[in-house]
């Protein structure tokens, strides 16, 4: 199989207790790459915008938020099945229900806080990298 590419963002509450390399180095272990990486304080318009999906949803405001209430480590990561594999090594939503050695198992503080956001599919993986970065930014 081909390596593929997926979208991460390390969140605000990992990024505040200095957690970048630590989040970084269990993707790495899992088999990614990171092919483009850049810390950014991220504006209430591109919160909005990246998590326009859920605008309806009652948690949109306090979502958007907590993406714009520190900074944030977007990543765009590069390994066989990226997007599934990333996943994996992410773990469940909730960190009570996210298996041993997962990021949000190890890291995450709450359901909400939960350090880590990846793509859930080839397709969405697409529209976040181009969201965040040129292609001349994906130098991997």
């Amino acid at each position: 199989m081909a390596a593929t590419r997926t979208f991460s963002i390390i969140k605000p509450d990992a990024t505040r207790r200095n957690l970048t390399g630590a989040v970084t180095a269990k993707l790495e272990e899992a088999g990614l790459r990171v092919v483009a990486s850049k810390r950014i304080q991220m504006t209430r318009e591109q919160a909005e915008g990246f998590y326009g999906v859920h605008r309806e949803r009652p948690f949109f405001n306090d979502l958007v938020s907590f993406m714009i209430s520190g900074p944030v480590v977007v990543q765009v990561l590069e390994g066989e099945n990226a997007v599934l594999r990333n996943r994996e090594i992410m773990g469940a939503t909730n960190p009570s229900d996210a298996a041993d050695g997962t990021i949000r198992k190890l890291f995450a503080e709450s359901i909400e806080a939960n350090s880590v956001h990846g793509s859930d599919s080839d397709e969405n993986a697409a529209i976040e990298i181009a969201y965040f970065f040129t292609p001349e930014e994906l130098v991997g």
